[in-house]
């Protein structure tokens, strides 16, 4: 089995969406282990209703906090604090598909990010939508892992084609492009299933 950690270079780039489409293309579990705000809608719940295969798991959070604010905030708010320790994935057979929270030094506690969670057994992929200033974001999201001696399987863009940002990003970040999906403002299974199967065969030779 395999553990596919779905970072981003911010937030609202687009993780859940193409953690979904992971999901749904390897027919893997799905997990995200801290969840800040949202509750009643999760983005657990978000992918569960844009996954459409039946093998698919959707395992609780490590820590599903109230307030949509950055985990260590959140869950100060809450009166808990968020250890590492226990952020451990879920016992399964299958692929697992693990989404972050915001970016990578996203602050979970006082001394630890999003980026401590990454054990060294995961299989990294970063999400870059096409923004002004996002080459910079990438960039350095690259730097921030490598400096850390973790090697990022690919990189998938979202968002408008702009191929003069997205060159610059695969030569300069040195990571394999796995491709580009639209920006879609409203997203259904049925997308996400057709998304899949043109990701399908990069994804299972990650």
């Amino acid at each position: 089995m395999r553990k596919i950690f779905i970072t981003g270079i911010g937030t609202d780039v687009g993780k859940t969406v193409v953690a979904a489409i992971v999901t749904e293309a390897l027919k893997a579990d799905y997990w995200k282990p801290v969840q800040a705000g949202d509750l009643e809608f999760s983005d657990t719940d978000r992918a569960r209703s844009w996954v459409s295969n039946e093998r698919s798991v959707f395992h609780p959070s490590s820590y599903a906090l109230k307030t949509p604010m950055s985990p260590h905030a959140a869950a100060d708010k809450d009166g808990v604090r968020i250890e590492i320790e226990n952020i451990q994935p879920p016992k399964t057979t299958n692929d697992l598909v693990i989404e972050g929270a915001g970016g990578l030094l996203v602050p979970l506690n006082q001394t630890e990010t999003i980026l401590d969670m990454i054990q060294d057994d995961y299989k990294i992929l970063v999400v870059s939508r096409n923004y002004l200033g996002s080459i910079n974001h990438t960039l350095l999201t690259l730097e921030a892992l490598a400096a850390r001696g973790k090697k990022v399987s690919g990189i998938i863009f979202n968002g408008e084609e702009v191929p003069t940002t997205e060159s610059i990003i695969e030569t300069q970040g040195g990571v394999p492009v796995l491709g580009r999906l639209d920006w879609m403002e409203q997203v259904d299974a049925e997308a996400v299933s057709k998304i899949a199967e043109k990701f399908r065969l990069k994804l299972e030779n990650l």
